[in-house]
């Protein structure tokens, strides 16, 4: 009888480990930058003594820091929901327009790619499954990090290019559309009852571009959750068995982050509707031609320099998503 109780209290270790490391993440910056801010302060009377212009100038400067920290501190405050310092899956998926949209769904997997890096977050590819001609039609990245879910379900939505297709022999402009899927990485405590009758289970062949990463086995894994349709698939691990792993923990989460919301929505019915509720809808605009715009269709925040955009500067965006819907 002693095991059971030794594996809760293991359990319950590693949940009250999560809360103090996610409190030192609030705790710790903040005490550094009122040291910081009082230290400033300080010398700034010293510096207007002396009248002392390049040292105010440099404190300046450091004020400017400053109020940066307590600025990334302001959206840090917003990111308070039950799954927002969770690890998470992020999903691109190609939508109409062929095969420009393969290419902008790439496009958009570079986006993350080096917005995540930018904020020196952990990225692995789970899945990837290419076009036809170009681009890929859906891509599936496990994105590790501190608030990584918070942060990511600023994206979650449709997103729209237009662009002069470099695919069309006569120039035209095109339109197409690209869908990403944000989902919370759940931990062990978390019971999610999935039973194997309500599953379908399909093995395939590793598919890539070639080389070291192509299989010769059926090691990647589709599983389907019947009664929900959600289908999610992984083909990055080495063998099926730890393919399987990773399919049954994504669908875990897809149908526990369902749950969430229904009742989010069961309780936002009673109160009311504030905000327009804009998942699953268009969210942002890419504009390459005739102008170059990137707006934000919930937050009307607009950015003109779209390759900045492109090579994963949308702090902006996400930024502006958390202070009016956070």
């Amino acid at each position: 009888m002693a095991e059971p109780d030794f594996w809760q209290s293991q359990e319950k270790a590693q949940v009250v480990i999560q809360k103090v490391k996610t409190l030192k993440e609030w705790v710790i910056p903040f005490q550094q930058t009122f040291t910081a801010f009082e230290s400033v302060r300080g010398l700034y009377e010293e510096a207007f003594l002396h009248k002392d212009e390049a040292f105010i100038q440099e404190l300046g400067q450091e004020l400017e820091k400053i109020n940066k920290e307590l600025s990334d501190l302001e959206i840090k405050k917003m990111l308070s929901g039950e799954f927002d310092n969770n690890n998470c899956y992020l999903s691109i998926n190609a939508g109409a327009g062929g095969t420009e949209a393969c290419d902008w769904a790439e496009m958009l997997a570079r986006m993350y790619q080096r917005w995540a890096q930018k904020k020196k977050w952990q990225i692995e590819e789970i899945d990837r499954l290419h076009g036809d001609v170009a681009g890929i039609k859906n891509i599936t990245f496990k994105l590790t990090g501190p608030f990584a879910y918070g942060y990511c379900k600023a994206e979650k939505g449709v997103h729209r290019l237009v662009r002069i297709s470099p695919f069309d022999s006569n120039a035209k402009r095109h339109t197409s559309f690209a869908s990403v899927e944000v989902t919370p990485e759940i931990d062990e405590t978390v019971e999610v009852e999935i039973r194997q009758e309500d599953l379908k289970v399909d093995t395939y062949r590793s598919s890539g571009a070639g080389g070291q990463h192509v299989n010769t086995t059926d090691s990647a894994v589709r599983m389907t959750h019947l009664p929900t349709g959600f289908v999610v698939t992984c083909q990055n691990e080495r063998s099926q068995i730890q393919n399987r792993e990773m399919c049954l923990k994504m669908l875990k989460a897809k149908i526990y982050q369902q749950k969430v919301e229904e009742r989010a929505q069961a309780l936002k019915s009673l109160q009311g509707d504030k905000k327009e509720n804009s998942w699953g809808s268009q969210i942002r605009n890419y504009v390459f031609q005739p102008y170059t715009l990137v707006k934000d269709a919930r937050t009307k925040y607009e950015v003109g320099d779209v390759g900045s955009v492109m090579d994963g500067n949308i702090d902006g965006f996400v930024e502006a998503y958390l202070k009016e819907f956070g």
